[in-house]
Protein backbone atom coordinates (compact mmCIF):
# COMPACT_ATOMS: atom_id res chain seq x y z
CA UNK A 1 0.00 0.00 0.00
CA UNK A 2 1.23 3.11 -1.30
CA UNK A 3 0.28 6.03 1.06
CA UNK A 4 0.82 9.63 0.37
CA UNK A 5 0.91 12.75 3.09
CA UNK A 6 -2.22 14.40 2.53
CA UNK A 7 -4.47 11.18 2.89
CA UNK A 8 -7.27 10.31 5.58
CA UNK A 9 -5.91 8.13 8.22
CA UNK A 10 -9.76 6.53 8.36
CA UNK A 11 -8.75 5.50 4.49
CA UNK A 12 -5.68 3.74 5.84
CA UNK A 13 -7.30 2.06 8.51
CA UNK A 14 -9.73 0.49 6.28
CA UNK A 15 -7.51 -1.05 3.72
CA UNK A 16 -5.53 -2.36 6.30
CA UNK A 17 -7.77 -3.05 9.42
CA UNK A 18 -10.09 -5.55 7.79
CA UNK A 19 -7.21 -7.51 6.47
CA UNK A 20 -5.94 -7.58 10.00
CA UNK A 21 -9.19 -9.02 11.49
CA UNK A 22 -9.80 -11.98 8.49
CA UNK A 23 -6.35 -12.99 9.64
CA UNK A 24 -7.65 -12.96 13.19
CA UNK A 25 -10.64 -14.30 13.15
CA UNK A 26 -9.16 -17.03 10.37
CA UNK A 27 -6.81 -17.76 13.02
CA UNK A 28 -4.17 -17.91 10.61
CA UNK A 29 -2.33 -15.06 7.85
CA UNK A 30 -4.54 -15.18 4.67
CA UNK A 31 -3.45 -11.79 4.06
CA UNK A 32 0.41 -9.87 4.55
CA UNK A 33 0.69 -6.23 3.33
CA UNK A 34 3.26 -3.70 3.81
CA UNK A 35 2.67 0.23 3.93
CA UNK A 36 5.10 2.06 1.99
CA UNK A 37 5.78 5.55 1.15
CA UNK A 38 7.25 7.70 -2.49
CA UNK A 39 10.66 8.62 0.03
CA UNK A 40 10.34 6.32 2.85
CA UNK A 41 9.72 8.83 5.42
CA UNK A 42 6.18 8.95 7.48
CA UNK A 43 3.44 10.23 5.48
CA UNK A 44 1.82 12.85 7.79
CA UNK A 45 -2.37 12.10 7.23
CA UNK A 46 -5.16 15.26 7.49
CA UNK A 47 -5.51 14.50 11.40
CA UNK A 48 -1.81 15.40 11.62
CA UNK A 49 -1.00 11.25 12.72
CA UNK A 50 1.99 10.07 10.86
CA UNK A 51 2.15 6.62 9.34
CA UNK A 52 4.75 4.21 9.99
CA UNK A 53 6.13 2.83 6.51
CA UNK A 54 8.12 -0.27 5.78
CA UNK A 55 10.31 1.56 3.40
CA UNK A 56 10.22 3.40 0.15
CA UNK A 57 8.38 2.55 -2.61
CA UNK A 58 9.87 0.33 -4.84
CA UNK A 59 8.55 -0.86 -8.62
CA UNK A 60 10.51 -3.93 -9.23
CA UNK A 61 9.09 -4.63 -5.63
CA UNK A 62 7.29 -8.61 -6.08
CA UNK A 63 3.51 -8.06 -5.34
CA UNK A 64 -0.21 -9.02 -5.83
CA UNK A 65 -1.68 -5.92 -5.30
CA UNK A 66 -0.65 -2.27 -5.20
CA UNK A 67 -3.29 0.09 -3.41
CA UNK A 68 -2.17 3.63 -3.78
CA UNK A 69 -3.77 6.07 -0.72
CA UNK A 70 -4.41 9.53 -1.57
CA UNK A 71 -5.99 12.76 -0.61
CA UNK A 72 -5.15 16.25 -0.77
CA UNK A 73 -2.36 16.83 -2.70
CA UNK A 74 -1.91 13.75 -4.17
CA UNK A 75 -3.38 14.49 -7.65
CA UNK A 76 0.21 16.53 -8.38
CA UNK A 77 2.33 13.81 -7.18
CA UNK A 78 2.28 12.19 -10.19
CA UNK A 79 6.18 12.75 -11.16
CA UNK A 80 7.03 10.74 -15.06
CA UNK A 81 9.05 8.32 -12.77
CA UNK A 82 6.40 7.67 -10.41
CA UNK A 83 3.92 7.17 -13.23
CA UNK A 84 6.32 4.60 -15.05
CA UNK A 85 6.67 3.13 -11.99
CA UNK A 86 2.95 2.27 -11.96
CA UNK A 87 2.71 1.32 -14.60
CA UNK A 88 5.78 -1.35 -14.41
CA UNK A 89 3.93 -2.76 -11.09
CA UNK A 90 0.92 -2.85 -13.54
CA UNK A 91 2.13 -5.46 -15.93
CA UNK A 92 3.21 -7.79 -13.25
CA UNK A 93 0.46 -7.19 -10.52
CA UNK A 94 -2.62 -8.99 -10.03
CA UNK A 95 -4.38 -5.71 -9.61
CA UNK A 96 -3.40 -1.99 -8.90
CA UNK A 97 -6.33 0.76 -7.50
CA UNK A 98 -6.60 3.69 -6.39
CA UNK A 99 -8.03 4.79 -3.13
CA UNK A 100 -9.94 8.19 -2.69
CA UNK A 101 -7.31 10.68 -4.38
CA UNK A 102 -5.05 7.78 -5.01
CA UNK A 103 -7.26 7.21 -8.08
CA UNK A 104 -5.54 10.31 -9.66
CA UNK A 105 -2.60 8.63 -9.89
CA UNK A 106 -3.85 5.42 -11.70
CA UNK A 107 -5.59 7.84 -14.19
CA UNK A 108 -2.66 9.48 -14.69
CA UNK A 109 -0.91 6.63 -15.30
CA UNK A 110 -3.16 5.51 -18.30
CA UNK A 111 -4.35 2.40 -15.90
CA UNK A 112 -7.73 3.84 -16.37
CA UNK A 113 -8.33 4.44 -20.05
CA UNK A 114 -11.48 2.95 -21.23
CA UNK A 115 -12.19 1.76 -17.73
CA UNK A 116 -15.05 2.52 -15.30
CA UNK A 117 -13.74 4.18 -12.15
CA UNK A 118 -14.95 6.52 -8.76
CA UNK A 119 -13.42 9.01 -6.39
CA UNK A 120 -14.32 11.01 -3.61
CA UNK A 121 -17.36 12.69 -4.81
CA UNK A 122 -15.84 16.02 -4.27
CA UNK A 123 -13.09 15.56 -7.23
CA UNK A 124 -15.86 13.58 -9.65
CA UNK A 125 -16.68 16.89 -11.78
CA UNK A 126 -12.71 17.71 -12.07
CA UNK A 127 -12.04 14.29 -12.88
CA UNK A 128 -14.39 13.81 -15.17
CA UNK A 129 -12.95 16.56 -17.15
CA UNK A 130 -9.50 15.61 -16.52
CA UNK A 131 -10.09 12.17 -17.96
CA UNK A 132 -12.40 12.07 -21.02
CA UNK A 133 -11.56 8.31 -21.85
CA UNK A 134 -12.47 7.24 -18.38
CA UNK A 135 -16.16 6.12 -17.70
CA UNK A 136 -16.57 8.17 -14.24
CA UNK A 137 -19.55 7.07 -11.61
CA UNK A 138 -20.30 7.93 -8.42
CA UNK A 139 -20.33 4.74 -7.35
CA UNK A 140 -18.59 3.77 -3.83
CA UNK A 141 -16.35 1.41 -5.18
CA UNK A 142 -15.76 -0.04 -8.60
CA UNK A 143 -13.54 -2.89 -9.66
CA UNK A 144 -12.88 -3.08 -13.53
CA UNK A 145 -10.82 -6.10 -14.64
CA UNK A 146 -7.55 -5.13 -12.54
CA UNK A 147 -7.52 -1.94 -11.52
CA UNK A 148 -9.88 -1.16 -8.73
CA UNK A 149 -11.06 2.66 -7.61
CA UNK A 150 -12.68 3.59 -4.23
CA UNK A 151 -14.47 6.89 -3.43
CA UNK A 152 -12.97 7.12 0.29
CA UNK A 153 -12.80 5.56 3.67
CA UNK A 154 -16.33 3.73 4.22
CA UNK A 155 -16.42 2.79 0.77
CA UNK A 156 -12.71 0.87 1.30
CA UNK A 157 -14.18 -0.82 3.89
CA UNK A 158 -16.93 -2.07 1.80
CA UNK A 159 -13.87 -2.69 -0.60
CA UNK A 160 -12.38 -4.73 1.30
CA UNK A 161 -15.32 -6.37 2.79
CA UNK A 162 -15.65 -7.65 -0.43
CA UNK A 163 -12.17 -9.29 -1.04
CA UNK A 164 -12.68 -10.81 2.20
CA UNK A 165 -15.91 -12.52 0.76
CA UNK A 166 -14.70 -13.60 -2.45
CA UNK A 167 -11.70 -14.93 -1.28
CA UNK A 168 -13.05 -16.42 1.68
CA UNK A 169 -16.52 -16.62 1.71
CA UNK A 170 -19.20 -14.60 3.09
CA UNK A 171 -19.20 -16.57 6.86
CA UNK A 172 -15.08 -15.18 7.41
CA UNK A 173 -16.33 -11.63 5.97
CA UNK A 174 -19.98 -11.49 8.33
CA UNK A 175 -17.30 -11.79 11.61
CA UNK A 176 -15.00 -9.33 10.23
CA UNK A 177 -17.90 -6.50 10.08
CA UNK A 178 -18.84 -7.76 13.16
CA UNK A 179 -14.93 -7.23 15.25
CA UNK A 180 -15.46 -3.11 14.20
CA UNK A 181 -19.75 -3.18 14.98
CA UNK A 182 -20.49 -2.26 11.16
CA UNK A 183 -23.96 -2.30 10.53
CA UNK A 184 -26.66 -0.56 8.72
CA UNK A 185 -27.50 2.80 10.21
CA UNK A 186 -28.74 2.49 13.82
CA UNK A 187 -29.39 4.41 16.75
CA UNK A 188 -27.01 4.85 19.42
CA UNK A 189 -29.08 3.44 21.92
CA UNK A 190 -29.64 0.36 19.59
CA UNK A 191 -28.00 -3.18 21.33
CA UNK A 192 -24.47 -3.73 19.52
CA UNK A 193 -25.18 -6.66 17.32
CA UNK A 194 -22.86 -9.78 17.41
CA UNK A 195 -23.31 -10.21 13.47
CA UNK A 196 -22.85 -6.86 11.35
CA UNK A 197 -24.06 -7.07 8.47
CA UNK A 198 -22.56 -3.89 7.08
CA UNK A 199 -22.71 -3.52 2.72
CA UNK A 200 -22.66 -6.73 2.09
CA UNK A 201 -23.85 -6.56 -1.51
CA UNK A 202 -26.96 -9.38 -2.49
CA UNK A 203 -27.80 -11.03 0.61
CA UNK A 204 -31.68 -11.32 1.53
CA UNK A 205 -33.18 -9.21 3.71
CA UNK A 206 -34.75 -12.30 5.34
CA UNK A 207 -30.95 -13.95 6.40
CA UNK A 208 -30.47 -10.61 8.27
CA UNK A 209 -34.13 -11.40 9.77
CA UNK A 210 -32.81 -14.82 10.92
CA UNK A 211 -29.53 -14.71 12.13
CA UNK A 212 -30.70 -11.47 14.36
CA UNK A 213 -33.08 -14.15 15.96
CA UNK A 214 -30.11 -16.64 16.32
CA UNK A 215 -27.96 -13.98 18.08
CA UNK A 216 -31.05 -13.19 20.19
CA UNK A 217 -31.04 -16.61 21.17
CA UNK A 218 -27.40 -17.82 21.82
CA UNK A 219 -28.04 -19.16 25.31
CA UNK A 220 -31.78 -21.12 24.32
CA UNK A 221 -31.20 -21.87 20.58
CA UNK A 222 -34.60 -22.11 18.76
CA UNK A 223 -34.69 -24.45 16.19
CA UNK A 224 -34.28 -24.25 12.55
CA UNK A 225 -38.22 -24.83 11.86
CA UNK A 226 -38.85 -22.12 14.30
CA UNK A 227 -36.62 -19.64 13.10
CA UNK A 228 -37.62 -20.16 9.44
CA UNK A 229 -41.40 -19.71 10.65
CA UNK A 230 -40.69 -16.45 12.24
CA UNK A 231 -39.05 -14.83 8.84
CA UNK A 232 -41.66 -16.26 6.64
CA UNK A 233 -40.20 -18.95 5.56
CA UNK A 234 -40.20 -22.72 4.81
CA UNK A 235 -37.42 -24.76 6.70
CA UNK A 236 -35.79 -25.59 3.17
CA UNK A 237 -36.30 -22.12 1.70
CA UNK A 238 -34.36 -21.07 4.56
CA UNK A 239 -31.79 -23.29 3.82
CA UNK A 240 -31.71 -22.25 0.15
CA UNK A 241 -31.12 -18.72 1.42
CA UNK A 242 -28.43 -19.89 3.88
CA UNK A 243 -26.80 -21.94 0.82
CA UNK A 244 -26.90 -19.55 -1.54
CA UNK A 245 -25.91 -16.06 0.30
CA UNK A 246 -23.44 -18.10 3.03
CA UNK A 247 -22.53 -21.45 1.61
CA UNK A 248 -23.32 -23.31 4.91
CA UNK A 249 -26.84 -24.34 6.40
CA UNK A 250 -28.59 -22.81 8.90
CA UNK A 251 -27.90 -24.76 11.75
CA UNK A 252 -24.01 -24.78 10.70
CA UNK A 253 -23.81 -21.17 10.61
CA UNK A 254 -26.21 -21.16 14.04
CA UNK A 255 -23.91 -23.15 15.80
CA UNK A 256 -20.80 -21.62 14.65
CA UNK A 257 -22.05 -18.51 16.09
CA UNK A 258 -22.65 -19.98 19.56
CA UNK A 259 -19.07 -20.80 19.40
CA UNK A 260 -17.42 -18.07 18.17
CA UNK A 261 -19.64 -16.16 21.28
CA UNK A 262 -18.41 -18.93 23.49
CA UNK A 263 -14.50 -18.51 22.10
CA UNK A 264 -14.59 -14.58 23.03
CA UNK A 265 -15.41 -16.00 26.44
CA UNK A 266 -12.82 -18.14 26.84
CA UNK A 267 -10.19 -16.07 25.35
CA UNK A 268 -11.25 -12.68 26.92
CA UNK A 269 -12.67 -14.03 30.57
CA UNK A 270 -12.31 -15.90 33.00
CA UNK A 271 -16.19 -16.93 32.79
CA UNK A 272 -15.94 -20.85 34.29
CA UNK A 273 -15.89 -23.70 31.29
CA UNK A 274 -19.59 -24.78 32.64
CA UNK A 275 -21.10 -21.14 32.31
CA UNK A 276 -19.83 -20.71 29.10
CA UNK A 277 -21.37 -23.99 27.93
CA UNK A 278 -24.87 -23.01 29.66
CA UNK A 279 -24.30 -19.15 28.08
CA UNK A 280 -24.04 -20.87 24.41
CA UNK A 281 -26.42 -22.89 24.51
CA UNK A 282 -25.11 -26.50 25.56
CA UNK A 283 -26.57 -28.76 27.55
CA UNK A 284 -23.77 -30.62 28.84
CA UNK A 285 -19.74 -29.11 29.19
CA UNK A 286 -18.64 -32.42 27.66
CA UNK A 287 -20.75 -31.83 24.60
CA UNK A 288 -19.55 -28.25 24.27
CA UNK A 289 -16.47 -28.97 24.67
CA UNK A 290 -16.19 -31.42 22.00
CA UNK A 291 -18.00 -29.46 19.22
CA UNK A 292 -15.50 -26.60 20.59
CA UNK A 293 -12.85 -28.61 19.70
CA UNK A 294 -14.04 -30.16 16.51
CA UNK A 295 -14.07 -26.83 15.37
CA UNK A 296 -11.10 -24.78 16.51
CA UNK A 297 -8.56 -27.67 16.85
CA UNK A 298 -8.23 -27.48 20.65
CA UNK A 299 -10.57 -27.61 23.64
CA UNK A 300 -11.56 -24.20 25.31
CA UNK A 301 -9.63 -25.21 27.98
CA UNK A 302 -6.39 -25.62 25.88
CA UNK A 303 -7.29 -22.70 24.07
CA UNK A 304 -7.23 -20.68 27.57
CA UNK A 305 -3.82 -21.99 28.66
CA UNK A 306 -2.36 -20.31 25.54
Amino acid sequence: MLVFSGCSIMCVASAVDPLRAANRVSGETLFDWKLVSMDGAPPVTTSGLPVAVGGKFDPGEKTDVLAIIGGFGTRMQGTSALLAGLRRVARSARAVGGIEAGTWLVARAGLLEGRSATTHWEDLEDFTAAFPGVDVRPDRYIIDGPVFTSGGASPTFDLMLHLIRSRLGMAVALDVASVFIYDQARAATDAQPLVSLGRLDGYDPRLAQAIRLMEAHIDQPLTISAIARRTGLTTRALEKIFGKSIGETPGAYYLRLRLSAARRLVVDTAVPMADIAARTGFSSAAGFSRAFAKTFGMSPTQLRRR
